[in-house]
């Protein structure tokens, strides 16, 4: 599988037909989470309203290592990206490592649920009000480096809306 294709970020029919799968809810998975694959790979996490949503001045991610998840409610205005559904782009494992989309996911939702899991990336999602609608999709990778392909669709992702993903803070 090589992923060459530019990807509409918007548009759950061409996810979908670009190889994504899953499109469960944080609730859903929190309620059914051995549906993840044991497999390497992408996932994004989308708000399927595509609209601003309300911020938490404290979110409701663990405090992993004593460090505060949360940011201001002012930075989080700012790293907003209007008009787009994808909010997060993460990558779970590797050639050379153990972890799945399963183990990833499963510890980032534990994150969201308070407790002090070792998931600090993209925690700004737990700061949305509407954090447990929130959709997440997955794609499994057998022949492509995760790492490589989240950077090529954060890449695609800036060329489109002018910056990363609202809880992608680093390169």
């Amino acid at each position: 599988m090589k992923k060459t294709a530019e990807i509409e970020f918007n548009d759950i029919a061409k996810l979908k037909k670009y190889g994504f799968s899953g499109f469960k809810s944080v609730s859903e998975l929190i309620a059914e989470p051995n549906i993840l694959p044991t497999q390497m790979g992408i996932y994004l996490v989308l708000n399927p309203t595509n609209k601003k949503p309300e911020f938490l001045e404290k979110g409701v991610g663990g405090f992993f290592k004593g460090r505060n998840p949360n940011i201001s409610i002012s930075d989080l205005n700012k790293n907003w990206v209007e008009n787009s559904k994808v909010v997060y782009i993460g990558k779970a494992g590797g050639i050379n490592r153990n972890a799945t989309l399963r183990s990833r996911l499963k510890q980032y939702l534990r994150f969201g649920q308070g407790f002090n899991v070792g998931h600090y990336g993209g925690r700004l999602i737990w700061q949305l009000k509407n954090h447990s609608d929130l959709i997440f999709c997955w794609l499994t990778l057998t022949d492509i480096e995760p790492r490589e392909l989240e950077k090529k669709l954060i890449a695609e992702f800036v060329k489109e809306f002018g910056k990363r993903p609202f809880a992608n803070l680093t390169g």
